[in-house]
């Protein structure tokens, strides 16, 4: 109610304000850029007016006697009179080019043919050096670092902007084309003139607002735009979106423009070379700010005056409208006490007969009734919270144990496709195994006596054909373990070491590796010879393969109980590069290899296994001195 009485005041008002100021800019907006477009027309007309008299000039200079006369004259005297004519007209450039030429500018080419013309063209510096050093060294000006301009890698513009003109010279004898050009680049006289002719007025110009510029391609080279107090912002660029504007899609702009130092209303016109090309810009424009701080200063007066009305008959309408908005605010705040969680808040408005007093009253009804069914909701939604969890733990039980059956199908597949390989293998294995076995029963009886010169050799065969049988029922044992069952016996741990060194002796000498041994007094262990030594040339071959070409591996065996139970420690470890941290709960799993051409993977998981049946462990770390370190230990035999 107090916004419907107040609105005509606090909120039509100001948007009817707020329009008409907003038209009010608009169209004062509207006449600024008016003014700006006439003043560009009126620096076009001056520039079109300096460009109309270079040619007249010129043709005046073709057509007159003196001309005539001096073209017969020496080259000395025509040199000297040119030199005079082109300081008399105010000209930079001033040649005769004799007919029967051609020419790339089209402004001579048409002079040539009979028709002169006038236009705008940029000369490189050796151009200008060949006139004159004097006019490459005006046209050069450095680069000065601009905000909002197109990046560059340019540091120098040294090209001059010329009104290049040329008339016909059709004299008895001579044929030809008198050309002239007046260089722009720090042409202060020609801008400031311009400067002068468009901000006559105090309104736009006065006090350096007015400026006005050429641009060659988008580089200030003749300004009064000022980059300091007293320095001219020769050098500078136009941003960015100026260019892309006036030089790439050739439009003029009228909009405001941040100008060097400041926001300017301006102008940009671009400039044509005789051959069509947008080569450059001519600007004028004046200072924002006297006009924006008009603006403001406006928008304060009206919104000042608004304000002392607002404040003059605000405390009149709030008086009045206390009575009828003081139990609306109390039940404003009570719906802020409920929206916060307090669920009790109430009214306590006395339930009177009129509008607002029922609607207070019914409010302190329906409060009622939403805490009766919040205590209700909690109470469910406990109890669903309670069902919720426990069927979580549940799903989180029968998730836990499908991984680990999953995980043993896993396993069990890789063991099974592991026997079938072996059963071939071993197949394959035996066969010659048995060929060799009984030729060599059948050498040793058909030579008799005779072969005991090399009867060590025989046995040394002998002794490797049953280690082959051996190594390939332990890889049958390995793969299916429920086919195979045996008794533990003793071993004494150092023996077999010496063994396994004298085996793999041929690999050490090829490797160039070199073995130390620490064997201390160990007890004897409750594992089979065989099972060990199948166990220590594997560790010892990795050793090897980890190094490849050269190090060492160092052997240490020593008594170590653990748990209160006595056994035996045999470490291996060689100074290979190790293993990964990453890839170390990995290294006794079946197929694990970091030899993916030479090995199967299975050498550690096969040892892994003969250690745990013989109630041993096997462990794998990288030591901080480098390489890698297995560890066997094996509990003491119980006849030791």
């Amino acid at each position: 109610m107090l916004f419907l009485a107040l609105a005509p005041l606090v909120v039509l008002t100001p948007l009817l304000l707020l329009f008409g100021m907003t038209r009010w800019t608009a169209d004062y907006d509207k006449v600024l850029i008016a003014n700006v477009e006439s003043d560009l027309r009126i620096a076009e007309q001056y520039l079109a007016r300096i460009m109309t008299t270079t040619g007249e000039d010129l043709s005046g200079v073709a057509d007159s006697v003196g001309f005539a006369e001096v073209l017969n004259a020496s080259e000395d005297a025509f040199a000297a009179y040119l030199d005079d004519t082109r300081r008399t007209l105010g000209l930079d450039i001033l040649y005769y080019l004799p007919g029967g030429q051609s020419s790339d500018w089209p402004v001579i080419d048409s002079a040539l043919k009979g028709k002169p013309a006038t236009a705008i063209d940029l000369f490189d510096a050796e151009t200008l050096a060949a006139f004159s050093p004097d006019l490459a060294a005006r046209a050069r000006i450095e680069l000065i670092p601009t905000r909002a301009a197109v990046p560059t890698d340019r540091t120098v513009e040294d090209r001059g902007m010329v009104v290049h003109a040329a008339t016909p010279v059709r004299l008895p004898g001579h044929d030809g084309a008198l050309v002239g050009g007046i260089l722009l680049n720090r042409n202060l006289q020609f801008i400031d003139t311009i400067n002068a002719l468009v901000y006559l007025n105090a309104v736009t110009g006065g006090d350096r607002q007015g400026t006005a510029t050429l641009f060659l391609d988008d580089v200030r080279v003749s300004t009064n735009v000022r980059l300091f107090e007293d320095v001219r912002a020769l050098g500078t660029r136009v941003s960015a979106v100026v260019r892309r504007q006036v030089l790439d899609a050739q439009e003029t702009w009228l909009d405001r423009a941040f100008v060097v130092n400041d926001w300017y209303i301006s102008g940009y016109l671009p400039l044509h070379d005789s051959f069509g090309e947008a080569v450059g810009m001519l600007y004028v424009g004046f200072l924002e700010a006297p006009f924006t701080h008009a603006k403001r200063t406006a928008f304060a007066i009206m919104l000042g005056a608004f304000a002392a009305v607002v404040l003059l008959s605000a405390p009149l309408f709030l008086w009045l409208a206390k009575g009828v908005f003081a139990p609306l605010e109390q039940m404003t705040r009570t719906m802020r006490r409920v929206q916060d969680g307090d669920l009790s808040a109430r009214n306590a408005v006395p339930r009177s007969g009129d509008e607002i007093g029922q609607v207070a009253g019914h409010l302190d009804d329906l409060l009622d009734q939403v805490q009766e069914r919040d205590t209700q909701l909690r109470a469910w939604a406990s109890e669903l919270n309670q069902r919720v969890e426990d069927r979580t733990a549940e799903l989180r039980e029968a998730n836990a144990k499908l991984e680990d059956t999953w995980r043993q199908l896993v396993m069990s597949e890789k063991l099974a496709s592991i026997g079938e390989i072996t059963a071939g293998v071993a197949h394959e294995i035996n066969n010659p195994v048995a060929v060799i076995q009984g030729n060599l029963d059948v050498l040793r009886e058909t030579l008799g006596d005779a072969a005991q010169p090399v009867q060590t050799e025989i046995d040394l065969i002998d002794g490797q054909v049953g280690r082959i049988n051996a190594i390939v029922g332990k890889l049958l044992q390995f793969a299916r373990p429920d086919d195979f069952s045996g008794t533990e016996r003793a071993v004494d741990l150092a023996p077999v070491v010496r063994d396994c060194l004298v085996l793999v002796e041929h690999v050490l000498t090829r490797a160039d590796i070199r073995v130390e041994t620490e064997l201390d007094e160990a007890p004897r262990v409750a594992i089979g010879g065989g099972e060990m030594q199948q166990v220590v040339i594997n560790l010892v071959v990795n050793a090897v393969h980890a190094m490849e070409h050269s190090g060492t591996i160092f052997l240490t065996l020593n008594a170590e109980p653990r748990d209160g139970r006595p056994g035996a420690a045999l470490r291996v470890r060689d100074t290979g590069p190790g293993v990964p941290d990453k890839l170390l709960d990995t290294v006794f799993d079946p197929f694990f290899t970091t030899k993916q051409a030479e090995g199967t993977g299975l050498g550690l998981s096969i040892s892994q296994t003969l250690i745990q049946r013989a109630g041993g462990r096997i462990s794998y770390r990288n030591p901080p001195e480098g390489g890698a370190e297995f560890l066997v230990w094996l509990p003491a035999a119980e006849d030791t």
